[in-house]
């Protein structure tokens, strides 16, 4: 059984976090310490029904205690306004694709939107009517992403604002350039005390191997004064990168608080990122942020980092104030597979076993859900060390950790404990060309590493993940936890130089070559398709699943969505591939995007059946907002698209409400 890292030890003189030192945090001893958990619970308590943040709440619930809509009539809704922002592109001109992931932000009786043009945009959240627009002037280069993206904007207002002062409701968006701006809430003009007249230049800060701007595509998490934020970098790139600090600024002037450092000292130069590039929670009440930690640089080979990396691949919580480690739980050792901690944990109070215990669920690439105290990192169920495989030999200067930790509750969303099975109608279509490419591919159960041998190594999930940054959604009336899942097949094949050289044609989104430049081996991720396009494995590609959290059992799955390829769609039994994480409201709805097939969904929290659908414009790869404005609620939906699923963007907000006289 893992435990966690502890760090309660006093920071010495030449860490203490104070603004004027600026310095980062202290590093957790590499053995748990005897002393206990500083934090007493305060229990969580469902918030008021805003949703004034990425997850809709701090403790990414992604819950409403709305039920205006509930299952009796959420078939009735109706779309009752609709915007297009006009910031899209499709990537054939001179602009790239546009990605667009945003979570619209209901605060100060408006809604809020940041656009992948890295244009701030204040609407009306019962006409759709615009109120302002801020303009950040941003490059539209893909500087460190193949494409355009944002993940929205964040909210912050004064405990005790001023009257007649400007800038006591704060708006906060970031650019792909590493520019973080601030603006009045209720004018859309630029916050002047903040920063440098509104702006702060967080690229400033990128001192250790600057390859690439630190770019700030998710919104930063507001806790209380504190405006804290990661950001993201140019995967599978660089062998040495920045290394992956997250900040703390004051809400009201960006001036740096503390910071945080995942990497050790004598790797930072070596090596790099183990960043935090998704959103992050907190509980304000104990005291805690939890950052959900990236992999090490490069991604899928790490014979530079052979030390012990034990903040990386990991949920770490802090204490608020200080930015420093109170305890951390790493869920890949050495990580050769770019399986980041790409959401935020959602904490919960649950009941196991008549014991009402302070709960945190971190979500992974692999399909995993780990369930710890969020206030110990101790283990709500066992997780447990198992052995893993450890290569074949064929690539030099690698060292594979002997085990890796796996839950026992709940069981694995995907089931990683044998090769998946090849889809007997693509392998049909394609005469036999999933069958041989299997015969091909290196499999030894989960965690198989890379390889330079023939089409390389079978990686199940997929390196955008089992569970992508939407994250886990969570009922606290019946404690039922919500997750959609993404079934993809991947290979993952290893190039010496010379060989990379010969073989490289190219990228995609997640998928293709990339150089791994300064190490001795190149990389290339494939989707393993037959010659139409098809999956290779079978179906379903996606499902939506339903965990009771008093026991972590499951209490149902479905098929969520439709796949598509050439503008056919495949039965919805089979399910679709999802990006985008769903939210659940107090009147027993789950709502969910998500899917190839560009649908708005609701469903049953109790037995999963679809309620509802509409079409949009792009699949939805942006987590639903719930919201009440006027005693009138309201589903908010960004259709934005994303290239990992399929070629198709949009520009388009649709929120829905009951007909006025059905609320």
């Amino acid at each position: 059984m893992s435990a966690p890292l502890m760090a309660e030890q006093q920071n010495t003189p030449e860490q203490q976090n104070t603004p004027e030192q600026q310095d980062t945090a202290g590093q957790p001893a590499a053995s748990q310490s005897d002393q206990s958990n500083p934090h007493a619970n305060v229990p969580l308590v469902p918030d008021s029904p805003t949703w004034n943040s990425f997850h809709g709440q701090l403790n990414a619930q992604k819950y409403s205690p709305l039920d205006q809509i509930n299952v009796d009539n959420v078939g009735q809704l109706e779309k009752v306004w609709e915007v297009h922002t006009g910031d899209i592109s499709d990537g054939k001109g001179d602009t790239p694709a546009t990605v667009w992931s945003a979570t619209p932000v209901f605060a100060n009786d408006t809604l809020y939107i940041g656009t992948p043009f890295y244009k701030l945009i204040a609407y009306d959240p019962a006409t759709g009517k615009e109120k302002w627009r801020f303009d950040t002037q941003s490059s539209r280069e893909a500087l460190t992403q193949p494409v355009l993206k944002n993940r929205g904007v964040a909210y912050w207002e004064a405990d005790n604002p001023v009257e007649g002062e400007s800038c006591q409701k704060i708006v906060y968006m970031g650019t792909m350039d590493a520019q973080l701006f601030a603006i009045d809430a209720d004018t859309g003009k630029p916050c002047q005390n903040f920063a440098d007249n509104g702006v702060l230049n967080v690229d400033q800060w990128n001192t250790i191997n600057p390859k690439f701007p630190l770019s700030l595509l998710q919104p930063p998490t507001i806790v209380g004064d504190h405006v804290i934020f990661g950001w993201a970098g140019k995967d599978w790139a660089y062998e040495e990168a920045p290394a992956g600090t997250v900040f703390s600024v004051n809400a009201r002037t960006g001036e740096r608080e503390w910071t945080f450092e995942a990497l050790p000292e004598d790797v930072r130069a070596k090596s790099g990122t183990a960043n935090v590039w998704t959103q992050m929670s907190a509980d304000e009440k104990n005291g805690l942020i939890y950052l959900p930690v990236s992999s090490p640089s490069p991604n899928y080979w790490g014979g530079n980092r052979k030390e012990d990396i034990p903040l990386g691949t990991s949920t770490t919580a802090l204490d608020i104030n200080t930015g420093k480690v109170v305890w951390s739980r790493q869920w890949v050792h050495h990580d050769l597979w770019d399986y980041d901690i790409n959401s935020a944990p959602t904490l919960m109070d649950i009941t196991v076993d008549g014991k009402e215990i302070p709960a945190l669920v971190q979500a992974t690439k692999q399909g995993f859900l780990f369930v710890v105290n969020r206030l110990t990192g101790e283990d709500v169920w066992p997780i447990e060390e198992r052995p893993v495989p450890q290569g074949d030999g064929s690539v030099e200067g690698e060292v594979y950790s002997p085990t890796q930790p796996f839950p026992t509750r709940p069981a694995p969303l995907l089931d990683q404990s044998k090769k998946p099975a090849i889809w007997g109608l693509a392998d049909a279509v394609g005469f036999g060309q999933c069958s041989r490419l299997w015969d091909k591919l290196t499999y030894e159960g989960m965690y198989t590493p890379p390889t330079t041998r023939g089409e390389g190594a079978l990686a199940y999930p997929d390196s955008a993940g089992g569970v992508q940054w939407g994250g886990v959604a969570f009922d606290p009336v019946s404690q039922t936890a919500i997750v959609n899942t993404s079934h993809i097949v991947q290979t993952i094949k290893l190039y010496n130089r010379e060989d990379y050289k010969k073989a490289d044609n190219g990228s995609g989104n997640e998928s293709g070559f990339a150089p791994q430049e300064g190490a001795p081996y190149g990389m290339r991720l494939n989707v393993a398709r037959n010659w139409l396009g098809m999956p290779c494995w079978e179906p379903p590609f996606g499902e939506l699943v339903a965990i009771d959290m008093h026991t972590g059992d499951v209490k149902w799955r479905k098929p969520v969505g439709a796949s598509q390829q050439f503008g056919f769609f495949m039965p919805e039994r089979w399910g679709s591939p999802t990006i985008g994480g769903p939210a659940v409201t107090a009147g027993g709805v789950v709502f969910i995007g998500a899917s190839m097939d560009a649908k708005a969904r609701a469903y049953s929290l109790d037995t999963g059946e679809e309620l509802w659908e509409d079409q949009t414009e792009a699949p939805v790869v942006a987590n639903p907002a719930v919201y009440e404005y006027k005693g009138r609620q309201y589903v908010a939906f960004v259709a934005g698209g994303n290239t990992i699923l399929k070629d198709q963007v949009g520009d388009q907000i649709a929120v829905y409400a009951l007909p006025e006289d059905k609320k």
